[in-house]
């Protein structure tokens, strides 16, 4: 397909097949699960185990089945984590149709939403966590990640998608499991969950990670911990309160992976490590507090306040692989390059939520009316590096021995302040026709300062962001929607680290964030209770983009920047009582239309994607599963001079219940060994992917 396609042509196929489905014998009613609000059980879960979880509360913020969400959500349940034996973001997203990862130089979550790298529209239980490090899954019941952009409900960012992190609290039911994995590359990974209630009316629960592991590449290391205890209490008959706080560490080396020559990895076996792991290194530590409060006025009326204060402390060093170039004789060399990073950032965000049923009329609501406020502080400290020793090595050896002195290059300190008014209405117009219609305007301030370049920066932003969504349900079990939603990225960037070199030039155009539209058209399917059939047709537009004017030096110019487009296809669920499946499919074209490079493809955006996971189970003992994951050709970085040659990956699983508290499972990464490179930081950072590994686990329940 070429860049010429647009949505309508496909936007039809579907809807024409829609309706014949509508007219179809639907066959059994799904059955749903309900979810009302519950004071012993504060956050809203889908109660029915496996695959294909049925309701969220963050697309909305309210309680909301899927079918009734005019948007691509995937949900990556707790049963699929399990039985996959993830670990991190990077393993959950592989099976998300849409989002790919990028490399984020070995040292950050670096999701791609539909064509969009982000390393900041990341969630907690609804919350920002935005700070670049890599997360870890230990103490998560489920993942949801929703596709396009969600600055309604999320505020600046979020402009492709964003993932938002549920986590395990106190509850008021009883926990007790410790896994165990061990395997592959002196992988040692321990985690727990561990709960109970104290009284009638209140319930501790208390989650923990040890990780020591090692991988295929050498001089690799990785050794990660952390704890979450959550403590749940009632005053009185229709308040309760949820308070939880969170430590997590990750030390690890920064692998920034192989370099290009002639627009393909070199020539090298896939554990070479180049520059240096002995100066390459990552510290990063997450001290975290959580309250949640929630009043039930009645049946009808919840008033829910959220607090997250958040501690980050985050330092990184890398001696990372440059161009490669060769000699005379043909013999190829690589140069070595250095820098170091320090960043630490204070949170505090607080949210209140009233939401409001309103029946009894021709025409039902649920009203959504909020508020949010929330302050960053960040310091960044960065240096470049001179090498003491030789910087240009020959890629059979190109390991760096040498010493490393660092000159100070940024000194920013940054203070980020944002009040965000919010209200929604979820119309159901009759039991066929919905809508859901909502606007957000966010007040965001930054205060930038950097004592070394010299720069400053003010800005006060005012972003309005629309959300308008409408739902037919012809049968009971099909849902057809259509979406228009908006997003802003103001200037200092997703990290807020950013002082761009026009910022005293009094040009207010060029300071005015980027702004991104989404028009969505999707159905939401229940190919049987228990099972759900998903399809989205979507285009991203990207404007308002800054770049340096081609005809005159130090001059800037704005332009529309990138339009994607793109279809994505999701099964999940339960096909039998012992056969769960996952699987996805997704097809992105995407044009970046900077005048500089026009016509450029974005980087690592596949035209073809594909996942699958199946969960069979044989009897009540015995189970397997099997699973493939493809990506097509992509290129680096939006230079497009480096290509990531498609490929395939199969993976397998078996499992094994000896007795109803202990449970093994065996999980086997790339089955056949195939090699591969995953993703990319520029085009000269490509990450190659694991070989064949093998984990073993052990879950006891007490």
């Amino acid at each position: 397909m070429n860049p010429s396609f647009r949505i309508a042509p496909l936007a039809g196929a579907i809807l024409v097949a829609c309706s014949s489905l509508a007219h179809a014998d639907p066959g059994p009613t799904p059955a749903l699960a309900t979810l009302p609000v519950d004071l012993d059980r504060i956050e809203v879960r889908a109660e029915r185990e496996g695959y294909g979880p049925q309701a969220t509360s963050t697309a909305t913020k309210t309680d909301t089945d899927l079918e009734d969400v005019p948007q691509a959500v995937t949900i990556i349940s707790e049963q699929l984590i399990q039985d996959q034996g993830l670990g991190t973001m990077t393993d959950v997203l592989r099976l998300v149709p849409g989002v790919g990862v990028a490399q984020g130089e070995g040292h950050r979550d670096a999701p791609i939403f539909r064509g969009n790298t982000s390393t900041s529209d990341m969630f907690v239980d609804g919350i920002r966590d935005d700070v670049q490090y890599i997360r870890d899954i230990y103490n998560v019941e489920r993942v949801e990640v929703l596709k396009g952009p969600n600055a309604m409900v999320f505020g600046r960012g979020g402009v492709g998608g964003v993932i938002n992190r549920v986590t395990k609290v106190a509850d008021g039911n009883t926990y007790g499991e410790l896994g165990v994995q061990v395997g592959s590359f002196d992988r040692a990974r321990g985690v727990f969950d561990f709960g109970q209630p104290i009284t009638a009316g209140s319930s501790f629960r208390v989650t923990g990670l040890y990780e020591d592991s090692e991988s295929f590449r050498d001089g690799f290391e990785l050794e990660r911990y952390g704890i979450n205890p959550t403590f749940a209490f009632g005053i009185g008959d229709a308040t309760s309160v949820v308070l939880g706080y969170e430590y997590f560490s990750d030390e690890r080396v920064a692998d920034r992976g192989i370099p290009s020559f002639n627009g393909r990895p070199v020539d090298v076996p896939l554990d070479t490590f180049f520059g240096s792991p002995d100066l390459s290194y990552v510290d990063a530590e997450v001290n975290a507090f959580s309250a949640l409060v929630e009043h039930q006025f009645s049946p009808d009326v919840v008033l829910r306040n959220r607090t997250r204060i958040a501690d980050y402390s985050r330092f990184y060093q890398n001696v990372y692989p440059g161009n490669v170039t060769a000699n005379a004789d043909g013999e190829l060399f690589v140069d070595i390059s250095a820098y170091n990073n320090n960043m630490d950032r204070e949170n505090v965000f607080n949210q209140t939520d009233l939401v409001m049923k309103l029946e009894g009329g021709a025409i039902d609501h649920t009203l959504l009316v909020g508020a949010e406020f929330g302050r960053q502080e960040t310091g960044i400290f960065r240096t470049r590096a001179t090498l003491t020793g030789p910087s240009r090595l020959p890629i059979s050896d190109p390991r760096y021995v040498g010493g490393v002195d660092f000159t100070p290059r940024i000194d920013l300190d940054s203070v980020a302040k944002v009040a965000a008014v919010y209200v929604q209405d979820q119309i159901e117009f009759s039991p066929q026709w919905q809508a859901v219609v909502g606007l957000r305007y966010d007040h965001f301030e930054v205060e930038a300062n950097d004592p070394l370049a010299p720069a400053s920066l003010s800005t006060r932003d005012d972003l309005w962001s629309p959300r308008v969504g409408v739902i037919w349900q012809p049968v009971e079990a099909l849902s057809l929607y259509a979406s228009y939603t908006t997003a802003s990225l103001p200037r200092v960037g997703e990290q807020l680290s950013s002082i761009p070199a026009y910022a005293d030039d009094g040009n207010a155009s060029l300071l005015d964030p980027e702004e991104f539209a989404s028009h969505e058209l999707g159905m939401k399917w229940f190919v049987q209770p228990d099972l759900m059939f998903t399809a989205a047709v979507y285009q991203l537009d990207r404007s308002n983009v800054v770049v340096s004017d081609p005809l005159q030096a130090g001059e800037f110019i704005l332009f529309d920047g990138q339009t994607t487009e793109g279809v994505e296809l999701s099964l999940a669920g339960e096909v039998t009582d012992r056969w769960s499946v996952i699987a996805s499919y997704a097809y992105q074209d995407g044009t970046i239309k900077d005048p500089v490079k026009p016509d450029a493809r974005p980087a690592q955006l596949p035209r073809h994607s594909a996942a699958i996971w199946n969960r069979f189970d044989l009897d009540d003992a015995w189970g397997f599963g099997l699973g493939a994951v493809y990506r097509d050709d992509v290129f680096a970085t939006t230079s497009n001079k480096v290509t990531l040659n498609s490929f395939a990956r199969v993976d397998a699983a078996v499992y094994y219940t000896l007795n109803p508290r202990l449970r093994f499972q065996l999980n086997v990464e790339n089955l056949f060994d195939t090699d591969y490179f995953a993703s990319a930081h520029n085009d000269n950072n490509l990450m190659p992917g694991s070989p064949r590994a093998v984990y073993l686990g052990a879950n006891f329940s007490f």
